[in-house]
């Protein structure tokens, strides 16, 4: 058994119709799908204990087929720091071309953007923004290794899986 592919990464935002907006007028992924959740499932799926609890879910699709899932329960809780150190999500990342460009684009669009571009020491540049919540969102510039990984990706696990990397699945 093994998984197909990356299927979605969801997040809680405090405004569906903004976040709809932002993903839009940022990025381009358009929202593909909407749901409505019954005060019941609310209750007793998510947990949420109100008297007429409502969540609102929606589905963004991100260029290249990915989804961004985003949820707006109601009443909403306010947001809190996630630290890097913690266990646990901590960004959603795009993969986009020139960071530089990126960079310019998203603060005369006055999106939070976190640091400037760098380049690691494998060789990608990369930077950090945050959605209208506090979300952060990577912007990563693969360069060459955008199409060795599309092409080779596939041969590279089954290699390093039988070499360099064999003790992690030991």
């Amino acid at each position: 058994m093994r998984a197909r592919s990356f299927s979605h990464a969801g997040i809680t935002v405090s405004d569906f119709n903004r976040a709809v907006q932002f993903y839009w007028d940022v990025f381009r992924c358009p929202l593909v799908g909407v749901a409505d959740q019954p005060p019941d499932r609310v209750r007793s799926f998510f947990g949420v204990d109100a008297d007429a609890p409502s969540c609102k879910v929606g589905w963004i699709r991100v260029p290249g087929g990915a989804v961004l899932e985003i949820f707006e329960f109601q009443p909403h809780q306010p947001p809190v720091d996630i630290p890097w150190n913690r266990i646990g999500l901590t960004h959603i990342a795009f993969d986009v071309r020139n960071t530089e460009k990126w960079y310019d684009y998203l603060v005369a669009k006055g999106v939070e953007v976190v640091s400037r571009p760098e380049r690691s020491p494998r060789g990608h540049s990369f930077f950090f923004a945050k959605d209208m919540d506090g979300n952060l969102i990577e912007l990563m510039d693969l360069g060459y290794k955008y199409h060795v990984l599309a092409w080779l990706g596939p041969l590279g696990g089954f290699l390093f899986r039988r070499g360099m990397y064999r003790r992690y699945y030991e």
